[in-house]
């Protein structure tokens, strides 16, 4: 260094109770990049604009919604398959349950094998329009493009009850009203 240039100033740490304190602050004024933020998530009629033809029977509004509250509730008691591996994996195995599948995953051959194996082995199955909210839902980071809610037996699995029994049955119950001999 020469006498004419100065020393670059060193970063002033800041402890993370500062931090916090400044992050607070700055989150305390409504700002207009949060209101962006929900307009930019689609709605459910726009996702269901997305859906490929497999996509059916596909849940409704409302039972989208149970959907999501169910499989949050089965991720959270680790009766959940997810991903199309594991879901064949555990159809294999003998799970049974409620299978919930994406109709927005391209390509569709991904999942096009989906519908049939499930109706060999009786599992009852719903589409929801989108794998970024099922993702979601399952408690991951990454867009799920199915899984499988396994039904709880006493005899095995680590004996944990899960809460939403009632919702599990509800769904059971509206997927199995789908015959698709009626195409």
């Amino acid at each position: 260094m020469s006498d004419t240039e100065e020393p670059k100033a060193k970063k002033q740490k800041t402890s993370k109770k500062d931090r916090k304190s400044i992050s607070s602050t700055t989150s305390d004024k409504p700002s207009t990049d949060d209101a962006a933020d929900t307009k930019d998530v689609p709605t459910y009629e726009e996702r269901c604009l997305a859906i490929n033809i497999l996509a059916s029977p596909l849940a409704s509004k409302k039972s989208t919604k149970r959907a999501h509250k169910l499989v949050r509730k089965a991720s959270q008691s680790k009766s959940l398959r997810r991903g199309v591996k594991e879901l064949v994996k555990g159809l294999r195995k003998g799970d049974k349950g409620l299978a919930i599948i994406a109709g927005d995953v391209f390509p569709i051959d991904v999942i096009s094998h989906l519908p049939l194996l499930l109706e060999e082995h009786n599992v009852p199955y719903l589409f929801v329009p989108s794998k970024r909210d099922l993702g979601a839902a399952a408690c991951t980071k990454r867009p799920t493009s199915c899984v499988l809610i396994k039904e709880n037996n006493k005899k095995g699995g680590d004996g944990k009850e899960m809460d939403g029994k009632d919702l599990f049955d509800a769904l059971v119950e509206e997927a199995k009203e789908y015959d698709p001999n009626k195409r």
